[in-house]
């Protein structure tokens, strides 16, 4: 099945001139699409074998969602081109590193979607502390280039920046964890502690 490409009227903004309430607009019409559909393919995705499909739309979601990100802090930032020329050189080094560490991330999120049918104790923790280290060094990531940033742009425009990344992040983490089987309690025997 070929991926749909959900933000797709994002990019009508690069062509005509739209104001920004428009753009906000898309945005949020973008994002209702996209949890829909999310909900939607949730049960296809259980339905079908669990490596395969959660592969596909693992490795889908972050191809959407990274082609898409760029002509979202576009519009969203409205940068001039003075700030633009400063934002983009640290950006591409943030979203190098940062793929880096999501990549860990994914390793979790495949592990969970093979074994949680299965999962012991000892497996939830492990999973549990990656995902707590995994998280600790995204905030330490973004304390680092939130610095990196603020040497050659203002603090306000830095702030909004993280903020509208935090959103992106929301709608790619629900679409993901929407096609993740709820967590059960495994079929087996607790053992006495």
């Amino acid at each position: 099945m070929k991926p749909l490409n959900r933000i797709a009227p994002l990019r009508s903004w690069m062509t005509h001139d739209i104001s920004s309430r428009e753009v906000r607009a898309i945005i949020r019409k973008s994002v209702l699409f996209t949890l829909t559909f999310a909900f939607t393919l949730s049960p296809l995705c259980r339905a079908q074998s669990q490596q395969p499909s959660i592969d596909s739309f693992i490795e889908v979601v972050r191809a959407e969602m990274q082609a898409d990100r760029a002509s979202i802090i576009t519009a969203e930032m409205d940068f001039s081109d003075k700030d633009a020329a400063a934002f983009w050189p640290i950006y591409r080094q943030y979203e190098h590193e940062r793929a880096t560490l999501d990549d860990g991330r994914v390793l979790v999120i495949k592990e969970y979607a093979e074994k949680y049918s299965t999962l012991t104790d000892a497996d939830a923790k492990a999973m549990a502390e990656r995902m707590f280290e995994y998280d600790s060094r995204l905030a330490a990531l973004k304390k680092s280039y939130f610095k990196k940033f603020n040497k050659v742009l203002p603090a306000f425009t830095v702030t909004k920046f993280f903020q509208l990344d935090r959103r992106i992040d929301l709608v790619m983490d629900m679409k993901v964890e929407s096609s993740l089987p709820p967590l059960a309690r495994p079929q087996y025997t607790e053992q006495a502690k």
